[in-house]
């Protein structure tokens, strides 16, 4: 590796953690993984010694098993992150919990560590505003799963040392992730407002009983998925007009602008639209289905990661 974090320090091992772990170690780094819960940590080795089996035989990963010797399970926090050049903390998404979980990692790291919150949309300025090291924090958000999805959203706070960015970002890049700088604190960050975009009008229309749950999904799984697998809004936009991103806008800006209009008024997501998609969705998918079913979406991305990876950019 080209950057110097080589020294990795993942705190919280659920399925966020557990991907991020496999994320540094297959790029090289030494992974040292906590977790608060005794019973996560009883099986953290075994869930990322099945993860690592399902990357192999997906052809993700030629050899499963030196990945996993690069990762430690450590049974204290300090043991962890005393000499990590990088940490990812990645506990649940409650402001107090951040707080505590990143107030106990400046208290154990290094000086010169740097610190990433996998934070799915709220910012570090609200948890980081009273650490003594303040400055080396940001939030590194991922996609759930890390280690299939590349996307990091790096999203500083009004404090954090500027020159730790492109040092991170580099870092991600050789650890084989897809990382964007977002260039000041806002909810949701990128990717969280452009799929609460998305998930608004769905509901949206759920709601107004245009169409049925499942069919919204296959209009963007059978449609705008398909596209949006290997390129941005912009340029798909680019793509489809014969005059480019100009001569598209000249033709249906005016359109979206009307169905921008038409939803002057945003709702929030009723109760009872939940509770239909729910019958909606059990009916399709029991409960107990769900685990099932999200193993198998996990093949399915590791099948089109590898599928991408063959094909030009």
């Amino acid at each position: 590796m080209s950057h110097t974090l080589n020294k990795v320090a993942v705190v919280g091992a659920g399925l966020v953690g557990s991907g991020w772990a496999i994320v540094f170690a297959r790029g090289g780094a030494t992974v040292r993984l906590y977790d608060a819960s005794e019973a996560i940590r009883a099986r953290a080795m075994d869930r990322l010694a099945s993860m690592l089996a399902d990357m192999q035989e997906a052809g993700l990963v030629e050899d499963a098993a030196p990945i996993l010797a690069r990762i430690t399970l450590c049974h204290s926090l300090e043991e962890a992150v005393a000499t990590a050049d990088y940490i990812q903390e990645s506990v649940l998404e409650r402001v107090e919990v951040k707080r505590e979980a990143c107030g106990q990692i400046a208290a154990a790291m290094r000086e010169d560590a740097i610190v990433g919150s996998s934070s799915s949309g709220i910012p570090a300025s609200a948890f980081t505003e009273d650490l003594p090291k303040r400055a080396r924090f940001l939030i590194a958000h991922p996609v759930n799963p890390p280690h299939l999805v590349p996307l990091v959203e790096l999203v500083p706070a009004p404090w954090t040392d500027a020159s730790i960015i492109p040092v991170l970002r580099a870092a991600m890049e050789d650890w084989g992730q897809a990382p964007i700088e977002v260039k000041g604190e806002i909810e949701g960050f990128i990717l969280n407002r452009l799929q609460g975009a998305l998930l608004n009008e769905a509901w949206a229309l759920y709601e107004a009983g245009l169409a049925s749950a499942a069919d919204i999904d296959r209009t963007v799984s059978e449609g705008l998925g398909l596209r949006w697998a290997f390129m941005g809004p912009f340029e798909t936009i680019d793509l489809n007009a014969p005059g480019g991103i100009a001569d598209y806008s000249a033709r249906l800006a005016p359109l979206y602008h009307r169905v921008a209009e038409s939803r002057r008024d945003p709702q929030p997501w009723s109760a009872k639209a939940i509770e239909q998609a729910e019958a909606e969705r059990r009916s399709l998918l029991p409960q107990d289905q769900l685990q099932a079913r999200g193993d198998w979406r996990n093949r399915r991305l590791m099948a089109l990661v590898a599928h991408l990876r063959t094909q030009p950019r």
